[in-house]
């Protein structure tokens, strides 16, 4: 850096960036991208066509975790890192385009999308920016009225960088909410077989070494309590009162031992999981085992 260059803090620097706050939690980071997915998967028009334009059906936890690392590079990462990661994902979107090749839901075969629709674009970043806020509302504290504004025009901005026009988004936090609530309200939501079977698995069936296998049970239980009422009904989920019971102490199990863990295992990128995920994945391949959720 030359003498007098302001250092590049990436587009979300640490001191004003309540985003950068909530995806520092490594527990956020390892949950949210799930939730995400298997929420964004009730919309149609998103699932299909990011289905039909990926060459990553056979590995769905491979590309969770690419786009997870790709993710925090532009969370935490230089301009220029970011640039990088975006100039890729950019390439890849012009590409993601075409039309439903069969009925789903309210949308009949024909119907057009692309990876540049606005409309499809925002439900993208809404799913990333409701799943990140809740689970570190669940599991590290509560956020302000002023910090949620805050991270909702940060998530804005995140979904600028890939092109999303400003004006097509919800201009506060509580205009997010309407529309939040009203898409998972609306006619517009359908789960296709496919999208249930792998958005299920996503959620739910994350390969993992042995060893991390005894942790599944409460990382599953948390995601099941996590999700809004409707979602549970189309992938057809029980949640009883003894489930929301064991939800709500496993939230507070799990947010008292992060308080009392060191800053450095509670805080911090999440690469080296998401690329053990990775390898798990490439080993049940190398053994002949099925991957939970993948589409041939």
């Amino acid at each position: 850096m030359s003498p007098g260059a302001t250092p590049d803090r990436g587009y979300f620097p640490r001191e004003r960036s309540v985003l950068r706050e909530v995806h520092e939690q490594r527990a956020v980071g390892l949950l949210y991208g799930q939730r995400a997915l298997g929420i964004g998967a009730i919309a149609p028009l998103n699932f299909v066509g990011t289905r039909l334009h990926t060459k990553a059906l056979g590995t769905p936890f491979n590309r969770l975790a690419h786009t997870a690392k790709w993710f925090e590079q532009i969370y935490f990462g230089s301009r220029e890192q970011a640039d990088a990661v975006l100039g890729a994902v950019g390439r890849m979107h012009q590409r993601v385009q075409g039309t439903l090749p069969a009925d789903a839901g309210r949308f009949p075969a024909g119907t057009a999308y692309s990876a540049m629709d606005p409309e499809l674009m925002l439900w993208t970043v809404a799913v990333i920016a409701d799943s990140a806020r809740y689970f570190y509302e669940l599991l590290v504290r509560r956020l302000s009225a002023e910090e949620k504004e805050s991270l909702w025009q940060d998530y804005v901005r995140f979904g600028e960088l890939f092109g999303m026009p400003r004006d097509g988004a919800p201009t506060s936090y509580r205009a997010f909410r309407e529309y939040w609530h009203g898409q998972l309200a609306g006619d517009r939501v359908h789960l296709t077989a496919e999208a249930r079977h792998t958005g299920h698995a996503i959620m739910f069936q994350i390969p993992v070494p042995r060893t991390r296998r005894p942790s599944m049970p409460v990382h599953n239980l948390l995601m099941l309590g996590s999700l809004p009422p409707r979602v549970r009904e189309l992938y057809g989920l029980r949640f009883t009162a003894a489930h929301s019971l064991a939800f709500r102490g496993a939230a507070t199990a799990v947010r008292e031992g992060l308080r009392r863990a060191p800053a450095a295992i509670r805080t911090g990128q999440n690469e080296g999981f998401f690329e053990l995920v990775a390898r798990t994945e490439q080993g049940m391949i190398a053994r002949g085992q099925p991957i939970p959720g993948a589409l041939v």
